[in-house]
């Protein structure tokens, strides 16, 4: 490289992180878009707007939550990934759009979530219950395991859908504690709820919706998929607590398309962590079922979204679960 070729793009690039850091150091200036790969109402559209209402409040620009469902979010992610990178369009990232779909659509997806996004911060957490009809005889975990270990022919389980968390967090309890059950994949939490109060199946995992069906006596709840216990439900043990090694958490983060200027991404950071400490935003976050705040580290956050690709990918091809 010649001196006045390495003169010129030393300009360039001074040029380059001048331009970026003004860029930061006035974000931001403009509303905000935030995308959100469901429609309206569910959990993930939830999150997505008490954290948003709460962080426009502190970045003093309004956030616009654009609903495009379709595709498990696929459709929502590949917009946002086209887009330009300058901190003023953000994706609600559901935990499904990065462990699952990957592998579910294969050839089929529309980006690549791993490497066209760029985590955010974590934003909340939610784990599964796992439910049983009043007419099983299991009153524990470890009576739960002995009895699906000797049925024959197995019991029935239901999953809100094929390749649901609800689906893979009991395939993944089936090969950890080496018993068999029966899927019987529903229509959503609806359906498959009915079915469990109905008799027509004798487990479930399910989320807060389970809840109040636990506290009538109408499901016995036997444990919870997380590390730690549900705070609706602290007197039922985890299911790692019982049998170490197992772990299922339903998450909720913040992306943005690669190249965001990396002082506008501490920027959102900061702010975001500072919304979650809110303890009104923790509350309505635990009163809608959504779970509770997810606090991590950009390190952790990373960590946790390829850990979960690589962990559940295994089950999806042990499965041989496709979107054909």
């Amino acid at each position: 490289m010649t001196r006045s070729l390495r003169i010129a793009l030393a300009a360039v690039l001074a040029i380059s992180a001048a331009v970026t850091t003004a860029a930061a150091q006035t974000y931001p200036n403009r509303p905000i878009r935030m995308f959100v790969g469901f429609p309206p109402g569910g959990s993930a559209d939830i999150v997505a707007r008490l954290v948003a209402n709460a962080l426009s409040i502190r970045l003093g620009q309004p956030i616009v939550i654009e609903n495009r469902g379709g595709a498990g979010g696929n459709l929502a992610a590949a917009e946002v990934a086209r887009l330009t990178p300058d901190g003023y369009t953000l994706m609600h990232g559901p935990d499904n759009l990065f462990l699952a779909n990957p592998h579910i659509y294969g050839s089929k997806m529309p980006l690549d979530p791993l490497t066209d996004l760029v985590p955010v911060a974590s934003l909340a957490a939610n784990q599964l219950i796992l439910g049983v009809h009043p007419a099983v005889k299991a009153d524990t975990m470890q009576e739960f395991t002995e009895l699906a270990r000797k049925t024959n022919p197995p019991l029935f389980y239901a999953s809100i859908g094929n390749g649901s968390m609800h689906h893979m967090a009991m395939e993944m309890l089936k090969q950890h504690l080496k018993f068999d059950l029966v899927h019987v994949p529903y229509r959503g939490g609806g359906p498959a709820g009915a079915a469990l109060l109905a008799g027509d199946i004798q487990a479930m995992f399910g989320g807060g919706s389970l809840v109040p069906t636990i506290t009538s006596g109408r499901v016995r709840a036997l444990a919870t998929s997380g590390a730690k216990r549900s705070p609706l439900l602290p007197n039922l043990p985890t299911i790692g607590e019982i049998y170490p090694g197992y772990e299922v958490l339903i998450w909720h983060g913040m992306f943005a398309p690669v190249g965001v200027p990396q002082p506008i991404l501490d920027r959102l950071r900061k702010e975001i962590t500072e919304v979650l400490k809110q303890p009104d935003l923790a509350e309505r976050l635990t009163k809608s079922g959504s779970g509770e705040p997810y606090f991590t580290t950009p390190e952790e956050f990373a960590a946790r979204v390829r850990g979960d690709n690589e962990k559940f990918g295994k089950v999806i091809r042990t499965l041989g679960i496709k979107i054909e």
